[in-house]
């Protein structure tokens, strides 16, 4: 579930407490927690309702002036069920603390290595981490498209993949590409020692 900049930042000050969605089936479950760039935001509650069932209140609410501009918005999306979903701001982004670790005990690299070679194990692409750490080390700032390039991996399946070593603290996603953290630095110092 994406949110605009304006309304993250209305969900972190407190002013924003819906969002609506049109989906085919509810794409978020009430406890669950999003990753933003504002931090983590909470579901608080998921329910299907109808056009009608929305109040200028409900718009203001979602960051929108009244009902006619919250319906405006979700045009392009017409498709499915109409969801309101009841949001709140939960907690810092825990992964920016652990990505700029700057010293790895020997505990924490072994563990970081055994998660690193599980992603390889059970990836239908076959070991990627490695290749992937070094080519953005390497390169960084470089674009998913010249990554993919380097390391011979699908653009998409990529970005994928590049976010599940992003949740584990190593990677930073820029603008335009990615850098490694300081953990994700100090992993590459350390050396890779799985093949």
């Amino acid at each position: 579930m994406l949110f605009k900049e304006i309304h993250l930042q209305g969900i972190k000050s407190g002013k924003i407490s819906l969002a609506f969605r049109n989906w085919q089936k509810a794409s978020v479950n009430k406890g669950s927690l999003l990753h933003t760039s504002i931090g983590l935001v909470e579901i608080r509650a998921v329910e299907a309702i109808s056009e009608n069932d929305i109040t200028d209140k409900d718009a203001l609410n979602a960051g929108f002036t009244d009902k006619k501009q919250l319906l405006k918005s979700l045009i392009s999306s017409n498709k499915g069920t109409l969801f309101k979903i009841t949001v709140s701001y939960h907690s810092p982004d825990p992964r920016i603390d652990l990505r700029e670790q700057s010293e790895l005990s020997k505990q924490e690299f072994e563990d970081l290595t055994r998660k690193l070679e599980r992603l390889d194990q059970f990836s239908k692409s076959g070991p990627w981490t490695k290749s992937v750490l070094y080519a953005i080390n390497e390169n960084p700032n470089f674009h998913a498209i010249g990554i993919a390039d380097l390391t011979g991996f699908e653009k998409e399946w990529l970005k994928l993949n590049i976010r599940k070593l992003k949740n584990l603290g190593l990677t930073i996603s820029l603008q335009i590409g990615y850098e490694l953290s300081p953990l994700g630095k100090e992993y590459l110092k350390k050396g890779l020692p799985y093949n």
